[in-house]
């Protein structure tokens, strides 16, 4: 165990409320002292076991408290929707092949068994790095010995917020179900329509970002198309539509070998999707895009572009300098620098390898990083030093659509059902609880051999037609 080099003193914090909801006349006035070296050593006697708050319970949050299961200290996740949501899949849900139940799973359930977590529902509004508190919407004051921010990111619209209600972006099932509905509402329109070039611009599909969102959302457009409704119209052939995927950078996945990104063009026009790279987006209206001067007509615009991390990081911007997209760096061990008490994991954290490259911000990294920090404060706890973080690459994979995928495992290339097959196993895999596991199978199963989609529903509040005016 390395030496304790210097100590700060934190200051009394006031009356606070822990996880246990203590009242204020029980609630210990005790003084801690934090390492800025190696390690933490908290004294937490007076309050009982550490506290360890976790905000946010995606793949990062949650990895981490289950990582703290038989650690002696007390867990609380605090999260502002009830369910984990096993994002990966997400774009399933957005194309009719899934519902939200499949992929999503209550935190109190995954954690029930779990005799140290408690959970909250509620979104967390402010951090007292000096006082060592969480602020709740409400009033509601936390405090932690520990804390691991494992906030989510959301759609960046790069400047152009009002972009999103004309282009929705995909990162909840609220979204999902948005897309969903416009997506089944574009081709009922169309229906309806008798006017040409209005019905062409309601079958146009229009998807912007090229990376595996936009390239599996495009690639299940295309299937609905070309097999899901081609006989359920009596006006309109869904294979007339006209689906574009809609990259700035000079070719899609670029994350990927280049060679697989030409192999998932390749598949994507098997589908009907029409690539289009080195193609920046410039304006987008209730009617279409533009790119440059160019106009498409297109009453269905997707985003799956950019993403930024929540806003709660910039309660941590005094600690350390964040990046463009809001994200903050933390240290090898994955804790902030001068605070060696939080922890910043997922897709808040700006991560590298000892080698200087950016850990991608994929879910099988952020579930290693829960994982890592939890294992952290566990030996802080226990009177050890941290450990640095050790990135395993997994590998990439993308779908597009039937029997075609592309994926880069340890250096190797895959294409075609390989890929597929790869892809359909290690979602499965990864995939929270038994039943959500068996239900997901098994809407694969009906999908693959009657070509269906069973979760075509339209819910929510219907837009109205808007008339084009010119």
């Amino acid at each position: 165990m390395r030496r304790v080099t210097s100590f700060r003193k934190i200051p009394e914090s006031g009356v606070v409320e822990t996880a246990t909801q203590e009242t204020a006349s029980s609630a210990a006035q005790v003084d801690q002292y934090v390492s800025v070296a190696d390690t933490v050593r908290p004294t937490v006697a007076a309050r009982g076991k550490p506290h360890v708050v976790i905000v946010g319970s995606g793949f990062a949050g949650l990895n981490a408290a289950k990582g703290l299961a038989d650690a002696p200290v007390k867990v609380t996740v605090i999260d502002r929707r009830n369910h984990h949501l096993f994002a990966p899949l997400l774009y399933q849900v957005a194309t009719a092949q899934l519902s939200p139940a499949n992929i999503a799973q209550p935190i109190r359930s995954i954690l029930r068994k779990q005799k140290n977590a408690n959970v909250l529902l509620g979104e967390v509004t402010g951090i007292d790095t000096q006082v060592r508190t969480v602020a709740l919407e409400g009033g509601r004051i936390l405090a932690y010995d520990f804390l691991v921010v494992a906030v989510g990111a959301t759609h960046s619209y790069f400047g152009h917020d009002e972009w999103a209600p004309m282009a929705p972006g995909l990162k909840t099932i609220d979204d999902a179900t948005e897309i969903r509905k416009r997506i089944l509402l574009a081709f009922e329109h169309a229906e309806n329509e008798s006017d040409p070039a209005r019905r062409e611009a309601m079958l146009t599909f229009v998807v912007i970002g090229g990376g595996p969102t936009g390239v599996e959302l495009a690639g299940a457009i295309g299937e609905i198309a070309g097999h899901t409704l081609v006989k359920e119209f009596q006006n309109i052939d869904p294979r007339d539509s006209k689906i574009l995927l809609l990259e700035g950078l000079p070719r899609i996945l670029p994350m990927f070998p280049e060679a697989l990104s030409v192999d998932a063009e390749k598949d994507l026009a098997t589908f009907g999707v029409q690539v289009r790279t080195n193609s920046l987006v410039t304006a987008i209206d209730g009617h279409g895009v533009n790119i440059g001067d160019e106009r498409i007509d297109a009453n269905t615009v997707i985003w799956a572009a950019g993403v930024q991390v929540s806003k709660l990081t910039q309660a941590l911007r005094d600690l350390a300098e964040l990046d463009r997209a809001g994200r903050v760096p933390v240290e090898r061990e994955l804790h902030i620098a001068s605070h060696p008490e939080i922890f910043v994991v997922g897709d808040a954290a700006s991560v590298t390898t000892p080698d200087g490259k950016p850990v991608p911000g994929v879910a099988p990294a952020a579930m290693q990083e829960g994982k890592w920090a939890a294992a952290n404060i566990a030996r802080a706890v226990n009177g050890h030093a941290y450990t640095p973080f050790k990135y395993q690459d997994k590998g990439s994979l993308a779908t597009i659509g039937r029997h075609q995928a592309v994926a880069s495992v340890k250096g190797r290339n895959f294409n075609g059902f390989p890929a597929w097959w790869m892809w359909m196993v290690v979602h499965v895999f990864y995939l929270n609880g038994l039943r959500n596991r068996t239900l997901v199978i098994s809407q694969w199963a009906f999908s693959y051999f009657s070509f269906g989609r069973n979760a075509r529903l339209i819910t929510g509040e219907q837009p109205k037609t808007v008339e084009k005016t010119s």
